[in-house]
C-alpha cells in the first residue's frame, strides 16, 4: 500500500483572533485525513517582539521552500508603523492573482440572495503597493505603476479560470475616461486577451459606476477583474453581500507559490474570547486543498460548511448564532461527509 502524501505548509497564525480561528481549521483539516506537516511562524507585531524581525527570514526561507503557506489575519498600523505584510509577501513572492470567490452560503439571510461573483485582482502593481514619499514638507507623491506585463498576465489569469470553470463574462474594471494611460494600458491589455476566449463575454466598466451598479444590481457580474487598490475595495463591498469578510476566501496567487489567507482584520478586541467565526479562513482551506490537488477533501469540507449554515444549529454571533469558535469547528467536523 502507497503510504499517504504529507503535505508540508507554511503556516503563519496571525496575531489577534488568528490564532484561534487557525486552530479551528487545523483541527477540521486534520479530521479530513489528509496529512500535514505544518511550519509555524510568526509574523508582524508579534515576530518582531521576539525576533526582532516582522517578517523573519526563516519565513521566507519556508515559503521558498514549501510554496505554499496558510495565513491568518495580520493587523497592519494605520498610518505608520511597518508596512503591510500581505503586501510585502506578495511582492516578494510575485503573487500576482489575487483571487476572491464571493458565493452566498446556505441558510444565510441577506440582502442580496443567491451572489456567485468572481474577483480577480491584480495583485503588485498600481497604488496600492504603497510607493510613495515625501516631496518638500506637506507634500507626499503617490505612485501608481502599470505595466502590459502585469495587466497582460493577471487577464490571461481571468480569461482562463473563466474557460476552464465555465465562468460566462469578465468586466474589466477602469478609471480610463480619467487615467488614460495607466488604466487605459490596463484595459487595452485585457481587450487583447480577450480576443482569444471568444466563450467568454467580455465587458467594460468605470470603477465609480460599478460600485453604483453592484449595490443597485450585483447578479449582472461574474467575474470582475481589477487593478490592485479598485480590486481591494470591491471585493470588500462584494463580502457585503454574502454576509462580510468574516466569510470569504482569499487567494494569492503565483507561478510558483501561493498563500492562502483570511481577508478580515485580526479583531483584538475579541482575541481569546472563543467568539471568532473560522468561516473565512475555512474557505481558503479549501482553496488551498485544491491547489494541493487534494480535491476530494476540498468537497468534503466544503459540503461540511454548507450544512451547518444551512442548520442554522451552530453559527456564530456574527452571522446571527450563539455557538464559539471551537463549536462551529466541532459541527463542521461532525458534518464531514464519509471519504
Amino acid at each position: 500500500m502507497t503510504a499517504p502524501r504529507i503535505h508540508t505548509i507554511t503556516l503563519i497564525p496571525g496575531d489577534g483572533i488568528g490564532p484561534e480561528v487557525t486552530n479551528a481549521v487545523l483541527r477540521i483539516l486534520e479530521a479530513t485525513g489528509v496529512k500535514f506537516n505544518w511550519e509555524r511562524f510568526a509574523a508582524g507585531a508579534d515576530a518582531f517582539e521576539t525576533q526582532g524581525e516582522y517578517i523573519p527570514a526563516e519565513l521566507y526561507h519556508s515559503i521558498e521552500k514549501n510554496r505554499v503557506a496558510m495565513k491568518g489575519p495580520v493587523g497592519t498600523p494605520i498610518g505608520g508603523g511597518f508596512k503591510s505584510i500581505n503586501v510585502t509577501l506578495r511582492k516578494k513572492f510575485d503573487l500576482f492573482a489575487n483571487f476572491r470567490p464571493v458565493k452566498s452560503l446556505p441558510g444565510l439571510e441577506t440582502k442580496y440572495p443567491n451572489i456567485d461573483l468572481l474577483i480577480v485582482r491584480e495583485n503588485t502593481e498600481g497604488l496600492y503597493v504603497g510607493i510613495e514619499h515625501e516631496v518638500v514638507p506637506g507634500v507626499v507623491e503617490a505612485i501608481k505603476i502599470i505595466t502590459e506585463k502585469g495587466s497582460t498576465r493577471i487577464a490571461q489569469f481571468a480569461f482562463e479560470y473563466a474557460r476552464k470553470h465555465g465562468r460566462k463574462k469578465i468586466h474589466a474594471i477602469h478609471k480610463a475616461n480619467i487615467m488614460k494611460l495607466s488604466d487605459g494600458l490596463f484595459i487595452d491589455c485585457a481587450r487583447k486577451v480577450g480576443k482569444d476566449y471568444p466563450e467568454v463575454q467580455y465587458a467594460e466598466h468605470i470603477v465609480d459606476n460599478t460600485c453604483m451598479q453592484l449595490v443597485m444590481n450585483p447578479w449582472q457580474y461574474d467575474t470582475l477583474l481589477l487593478e490592485n487598490l479598485y480590486g481591494d475595495i470591491i471585493s470588500d463591498l462584494c463580502s457585503a453581500f454574502v454576509g462580510g469578510l468574516g466569510l470569504v476566501p482569499g487567494a494569492n496567487l503565483g507561478t510558483d507559490c501561493a498563500i492562502f489567507e483570511a481577508v478580515h482584520g485580526s479583531a483584538p478586541d475579541i482575541a481569546g474570547k472563543d467568539l471568532a467565526n473560522p468561516t473565512a479562513l475555512l474557505q481558503s482551506a479549501v482553496l488551498m486543498l485544491r491547489h494541493i490537488d487534494e480535491h476530494s477533501a476540498a468537497d468534503r469540507v466544503q459540503k461540511a460548511i454548507e450544512t451547518v449554515y444551512a442548520e442554522k444549529k451552530t453559527l456564530t454571533r456574527d452571522v446571527g448564532g450563539t455557538a464559539g469558535t471551537s463549536q462551529f469547528a466541532d459541527a463542521v467536523i461532525a458534518a464531514l461527509p464519509s471519504a
